[in-house]
């Protein structure tokens, strides 16, 4: 997510009902603190996963804030009963930056948890941490949902949860009416930050045998240490090679990139005829770093046409000013839809603005990247 501060969101119009679990108690109460002087009900704080459990049909949450290492009953094992008695609960991890942390916290995302959040390692940094709360309010303000819009249902959906027949009819938005590139594309690029880790997985699985051919560049809203583990999760999942790049470092076919958490990821042309990959620390895109729209409009200007970008689940609208540099450059944009986003702002930025090719579900992009290289793997 976001290494910079983000901005306030918006006061709730109805209240989100919060529990929050974690076993220290200072934690428990700042986190609580804070979420209701943001409007939020919280409505039960537990110091381990076995309470939690036990509070849930009592407290009827929306949204669980769930921290990892706790006594008892650990975040992980907890996760799973949780969403065994409320399959549509909307969980957040919660745990310090480790890489043992982030693989658990990649994993609960594997397992159903809807996005994750890095804790300071002291209570001290989490009580002084501005980023922290933000950041936390930010999250629960993305996946709430009023529950007053859903009288008698749970106030969250898991977008993998809804069948075809019970999805609203998607809205008309504009399409680029940019006609597709003449030239063949070169390289794959995918923005996403919410709910990204698992829909990246999901839509690159199909397209093992055209990842042997193109470099594929990704951009996912994420925290140092926990980029790396994704790059591993991801390698495991694809069968692609998946890491973090060099600066300077020529993009290969065959290889997977992700954009190190906290540095932009880019493209430059030297003197050689073939792009290379630039990382830097500069200024928060988007109050992102890494930021989608600076891999974008690099890419708009080093490709050209010859370049399919992919925005995924995310709050925010990072990626949109990229977007329209790739459009207007020729390339091909696809944006995901609202019904199988976890949290439908970058795609449904780039959408409403009539930047996106296609607007499709998760399951049907990679079909359409097929299409867009002329794949037939």
């Amino acid at each position: 997510m976001s290494i910079a501060s983000a901005p306030a969101p918006a006061p709730m119009t109805a209240s989100t009902r919060v529990m929050v679990c974690d076993d220290s108690v200072v934690v428990r109460g700042l986190m609580a603190r804070w979420l209701e002087e943001a409007g939020f009900d919280i409505v039960a704080t537990v110091a381990n996963g076995r309470a939690a459990i036990d509070a849930l049909d009592r407290a009827d949450p929306d949204i669980v804030l769930l921290d990892i290492d706790m006594p008892e009953l650990d975040g992980i094992s907890t996760l799973p009963r949780l969403l065994e008695k409320k399959p549509h609960l909307a969980v957040i991890v919660i745990s310090t930056l480790t890489q043992r942390n982030a693989d658990i916290s990649l994993k609960c995302l594997s397992l159903g948890a809807l996005d994750y959040l890095p804790k300071p390692e002291s209570n001290r940094q989490v009580t002084t941490s501005t980023n922290f709360r933000q950041e936390l309010v930010a999250k629960v303000q993305a996946l709430g949902r009023p529950r007053a819009r859903r009288p008698g249902g749970p106030a969250i959906q898991r977008p993998a949860a809804l069948a075809p027949a019970e999805r609203p009819p998607a809205p008309a938005y504009p399409r680029a009416v940019r006609p597709r590139p003449a030239v063949a594309p070169r390289c794959l690029l995918i923005g996403a930050s919410t709910g990204g880790p698992k829909a990246v997985g999901e839509m690159l699985s199909p397209l093992a045998g055209l990842l042997h051919r193109i470099p594929t560049l990704i951009v996912q809203h994420m925290p140092p240490i926990f980029t790396a583990v994704f790059a591993e999760h991801l390698s495991a999942q694809v069968g692609i090679p998946a890491r973090e790049p060099q600066d300077g470092e020529v993009p290969a076919a065959g290889c997977i990139y992700v954009a190190p958490g906290g540095r932009h990821m880019g493209l430059r042309r030297d003197r050689a005829p073939q792009p290379v990959l630039r990382l830097d620390d500069g200024p928060a895109v988007n109050f992102c770093r890494p930021a989608v729209d600076v891999l974008f409009r690099d890419a708009a200007h080093v490709y050209g046409g010859a370049a399919v970008a992919v925005v995924l689940t995310g709050m925010g609208s990072d990626g949109a000013n990229g977007a329209r540099a790739l459009v207007e450059a020729g390339a091909a944009v696809i944006a995901q839809d609202e019904a199988t986003s976890t949290v439908w702002g970058m795609p449904g930025a780039v959408a409403r603005a009539g930047l996106a090719h296609e607007i499709l579900p998760l399951g049907a992009i990679a079909p359409a990247i097929k299409s867009l290289f002329g794949s037939v793997a």
